[in-house]
């Protein structure tokens, strides 16, 4: 993480005054070392570059860690089915079989090869008109945040795609977050295999209890962050509480029509994010002023599931073809 952060970083858990034991700095990039809280006795790691803000009380469910895990260990158990998936043709492979063959070699750094299969996966995952949508969605909000140079803080950043078009696109230094350590390590490496790790800090924290001052937040993004959110509300009037300019939300969303899908949205809980109108809403009850900037419409299809790996797939939404919303979201 960069030492710029220091002003804006407090105790997550409440919201106490830092004192810092720097260990081991490269430049302006703090690579080891302790935050603590004088007032509650937290204390905070600064580890491989990585500021660790995770508070205990909060239970929460590391998707990343128990996804990679259990593909690791079932490739371990099954080796002949990790020979078919590295050594296959990589046109051969189905599409979600050429996508965990990108997780894989990610996790393994080799991250040229990785990105080529993820490409080569997406074209097959998603439908023309969704990777169109996507990629308007997301130049639309390059475009909104050229204008400043404020510190940018990604929330729920995951393997980085959003953060990594930021850093190649914005003169403005780039945190990005998630609650999963594990996901911010492999981004760290590849960040740095990019030549990009001097414009990104990395902070692992859970977006409902996060380390930011009152109003310490000048800008900060989220590329689909919300989406799986079940009670969005105390999330929202958290970043509402660090958020002093502007709140940039790329998301999507479901026909409240849409029976297929509603009755699976219903059964996770995502009732108040998945549709536009209630998620809107939530945002105003959080005291947020709110619009939708730009959207466009497309269509979006199951995405297939895994070959190799039996009952393995990509995403529990749509569940049936569908017409989604692509939105971006600007808040203040």
């Amino acid at each position: 993480m960069h030492d710029y952060l220091i002003e804006m970083l407090v105790c997550p858990a409440c919201h106490g005054g830092l004192v810092w034991e720097v260990a081991e700095r490269q430049g302006n990039t703090i690579v080891s070392g302790t935050a603590e809280c004088p007032d509650c006795g937290a204390r905070y790691p600064v580890q491989e570059g990585i500021g660790v803000f995770l508070t205990p009380d909060l239970p929460r469910q590391d998707l990343w860690e128990e996804v990679e895990s259990q593909l690791s260990t079932y490739l371990r158990e099954h080796p002949d089915i990790e020979r078919q998936l590295l050594e296959t043709p990589l046109k051969e492979l189905a599409p979600a079989d050429q996508f965990f063959r990108s997780m894989i070699l990610d996790e393994r750094g080799e991250f040229a090869k990785a990105r080529e299969a993820a490409d080569t996966a997406r074209a097959g995952l998603y439908t023309r008109e969704y990777m169109e949508c996507s990629e308007r969605q997301i130049e639309f909000a390059l475009q909104l945040l050229a204008a400043d140079t404020a510190p940018v803080v990604d929330l729920a950043s995951g393997m980085g795609h959003f953060v990594e078009r930021m850093a190649r696109r914005l003169n403005r230094p780039i945190a990005a977050t998630d609650f999963s350590p594990r996901v911010l390590r492999r981004d760290r490496r590849r960040f740095s295999f990019l030549g990009l790790e001097d414009r990104i800090s990395l902070l692992a924290f859970d977006a409902r209890r996060t380390p930011f001052r009152h109003g310490a937040v000048h800008t900060m993004t989220t590329y689909q962050g919300l989406l799986n959110i079940r009670e969005p509300g105390e999330l929202l009037r958290e970043l509402r509480r660090v958020v002093s300019g502007t709140l940039v939300v790329l998301t999507f969303f479901f026909p409240e029509e849409d029976a297929a899908n509603g009755a699976l949205i219903h059964e996770l809980g995502l009732t108040q994010m998945a549709y536009r109108e209630p998620a809107l809403r939530q945002f105003r009850e959080a005291g947020w002023t709110i619009q939708v900037a730009a959207s466009w419409k497309g269509l979006a299809r199951p995405t297939p599931q895994s070959v190799l790996l039996e009952g393995a797939g990509m995403d529990a939404l749509p569940a049936a073809e569908t017409t989604l919303e692509w939105c971006v979201l600007e808040a203040h």
